[in-house]
């Protein structure tokens, strides 16, 4: 029987968000909102 085992190292580096890329995340989760709401407000049975 013959077991083989593989060992891996797994880095974890913090990143630092400018404010340019945190306004950028923030209005694409906002447009993302927006079109989830108008697709639920499509499917509604009432």
């Amino acid at each position: 029987m013959t077991l083989n085992i593989i060992f891996f190292t797994i880095t974890i580096k913090r990143r630092h968000i400018s404010v340019e890329e945190a306004l950028h995340n923030q209005k694409i989760e906002k447009m993302y909102d927006e079109i989830k709401d108008r697709q639920i407000a499509m499917y509604r049975p009432y």
